[in-house]
């Protein structure tokens, strides 16, 4: 099962608004097939091991890290698949919580003379889904909070230069994040500070992820970068109400969907802009800025990881902070995240927290 937990991670990033998954066979002690889920979702983890495995599935156990789908969607139900590759034993980790399968996939198997073990590594595999459980029990995506700070906490020189607090292997860590999720997202104070691609870089040829705008207004300039590439990679604005319609018009020209939600306190409102893109089906968004939103999130509770890079620098207290305003007055209000890994990137750190939310 650990096994398939580690190849289910190559989907992450790739199958939204699918889960990732992860499938071993095994006879005699031996692997005769392996499969994730591909790229768009399909084919699914099960059909792809069971397609190397060929004639030797029979009688043999299949490993799979969620539980195998039980109806028909745009393939056939992989439960029905390993029916009929005669497998004599069938191993999960997580119980699916779609409606349309949910102990659904299990039962079949069972009901075809299937032996059947649940829950194996299960906290491991609810880790590794916790956007597509979260998108599926609570109408949200898991969202990791990037934070690139000095080591007194500061983002920017009180000018606003930033480039470069972290160095190149720091920075290629941040790519590997942009590849491991569905989306990148940004306020509009960084998308016209920066003027980003939000692209993934130097990893060869991958699927690159949604880049979002959080922009009420819409005065990020369709001539941006963002702009001038919405055909080439997709480009999501997610404004309110009151963005003009000029605005509207210009950036709908350039390929981007505009996406409106409803304004809450002094700018869009956090979570049903969240709500918006989980229904479009991202399990998984970067958010990379800025300190405005960040500390936005925090409050609403909408943070379930926090990535921080420090950079081997020190700027002062003139520096812009990596946090706007949380609002703690006592300590014992504060945050408390749970450290998760740490890892030393060149002259930097990266640390990454979990905020334990329920996936």
């Amino acid at each position: 099962m650990a096994h398939a937990l580690r190849l289910a991670a190559r989907g992450l990033g790739n199958v939204w608004p699918n889960p990732a998954v992860g499938c071993v066979i095994v006879k005699d002690g031996l692997i005769v097939g392996r499969g994730w889920t591909q790229p768009g979702g399909r084919p699914h983890a099960e059909v792809r091991a069971l397609d190397q495995a060929g004639p030797r599935a029979e009688g043999a156990t299949a490993f799979v890290t969620l539980e195998p789908c039980a109806h028909h969607g745009q393939t056939p139900p992989c439960a029905e698949a390993l029916i009929a590759a005669r497998v004599a034993r069938v191993v999960t980790a997580l119980t699916d919580p779609d409606p349309r399968v949910s102990g659904k996939g299990h039962a079949m198997l069972r009901a075809a003379g299937i032996a059947v073990t649940e829950g194996v590594l299960a906290g491991d595999a609810t880790r590794l889904n916790a956007g597509f459980l979260k998108r599926v029990t609570r109408g949200l995506p898991f969202v990791t909070l990037k934070l690139a700070a000095t080591i007194d906490g500061r983002i920017a020189t009180a000018t606003g230069e930033s480039r470069w607090i972290t160095g190149a292997e720091a920075r290629r860590k941040v790519h590997a994040l942009r590849l491991s999720h569905d989306a990148v997202m940004v306020a509009s104070g960084t998308a016209l500070a920066d003027d980003p691609d939000l692209t993934v870089r130097d990893m060869g040829a991958v699927r690159q992820p949604v880049r979002i705008v959080l922009d009420r207004l819409l005065r990020h300039a369709p001539q941006s970068r963002l702009g001038r590439t919405a055909r080439d990679h997709p480009v999501w604005m997610v404004h309110g109400p009151a963005a003009p319609d000029v605005a509207r018009q210009a950036w709908a020209a350039t390929g981007a969907t505009l996406i409106e939600v409803a304004e809450g306190h002094g700018g869009l409102d956090l979570p049903a802009a969240l709500q918006a893109l989980a229904t479009r089906g991202l399990t998984r968004v970067l958010c990379e800025g800025g300190s405005t939103l960040a500390a936005g999130l925090i409050r609403a509770g909408l943070v379930d990881d926090l990535a921080v890079f420090t950079g081997a620098k020190g700027i002062g207290g003139d520096g812009l902070a990596a946090l706007g305003s949380l609002g703690v007055t006592a300590l014992a209000d504060a945050p408390r995240p749970r450290l998760v890994e740490v890892q030393t990137l060149g002259e930097d750190h990266y640390v990454l927290w979990s905020m334990d939310h329920k996936a």
